[in-house]
């Protein structure tokens, strides 16, 4: 289990810390003996119940068996991979491929109503054009080396896009105007994205926000992230993809978009902005 800067994900490495910890108390056991029965070193056991080192699925089972509770096994093993799947890396997430990447994330979307999206990178996925996109996951299959399934992956990506028109859903975009002032695959693509950004933003279901670049912010730019309804947040870095369900740090989040938010601008200001970036390009 990969390290992460989240509360949550430790949360959840704790959570499962205590459950192993409280199997072997109430089996009558001090570390030291379930560490023997085990073929463990003591440090072992000493280190799992503490949440310093993460089990395997293997040691879930044998620190069961030495329990006493192998039904309890499963149960646990299901905690260790809720817990594994707060923190992913990049490389992780798409050694399958691109495109299983981008399928694995519909099921949120589709029971999510309330979306909130801030981006200082990208046009958010859910906003971008089929040229954008395709640009965008070239240049990540390229760079991270994977296997070229970007064709399906676009396909994937415009077909979750569905979600934009199905049902009750309200969306919130912030995207920095850095985003659309420089970009990805050249001029064409550029331009046809702002265009559509215009259009995205005029559906009754969409606020598009552009936080505008200015010297003198007192909130700065922050790395990209989702708010799905109140239940969950999603961050992408640098170096892979946490999932963050801890009220109080979902708080954090739902505050800073709301901090950004006052600084963007909407309506005709905001299609303004984006006219303009268009009319550099062409």
């Amino acid at each position: 289990m990969a390290y992460s800067p989240s509360s949550s994900a430790q949360q959840a490495r704790q959570a499962l810390a205590s459950r192993l910890a409280d199997l072997c108390r109430d089996a009558g056991l001090t570390g030291a003996e379930l560490a023997e029965r085990c073929g463990w070193s003591r440090s072992k056991s000493s280190r799992i119940m503490n949440a310093r080192t993460p089990p395997s699925a293997d040691d879930i089972r044998a620190w069961c068996q030495a329990c006493g509770a192998e039904e309890q096994a499963e149960d646990l093993i299901a905690s260790l991979r809720t817990a594994e799947g707060m923190w992913v890396t990049w490389r992780r997430m798409e050694r399958a491929g691109l495109k299983q990447a981008q399928e694995a994330r519909l099921p949120l979307y589709q029971r999510t109503r309330r979306f909130r999206s801030y981006s200082s990178w990208l046009v958010p996925g859910m906003i971008q054009t089929r040229p954008y996109t395709t640009a965008a996951l070239q240049a990540i299959q390229r760079r991270r080396g994977l296997a070229d399934d970007v064709a399906d992956a676009v396909a994937a990506r415009m077909e979750r896009q569905r979600v934009l028109c199905e049902g009750e859903r309200r969306f919130a975009f912030l995207v920095e105007e850095s985003v659309v002032r420089s970009g990805v695959g050249g001029p064409e693509v550029m331009i046809g994205q702002l265009g559509h950004l215009i259009a995205v933003s005029s559906r009754p279901n969409v606020s598009l926000g552009v936080v505008p670049m200015r010297p003198d912010r007192e909130r700065w730019p922050v790395e990209g992230f989702w708010i799905y309804d109140t239940a969950q947040v999603n961050v992408e870095l640098v170096s892979g993809y946490l999932t963050i369900t801890q009220p109080s740090e979902i708080a954090l989040y739902a505050d800073t978009f709301a901090e950004l938010a006052k600084l963007a601008l909407y309506g005709a200001k905001a299609r303004a902005l984006l006219k303009d970036a268009m009319d550099r390009l062409g």
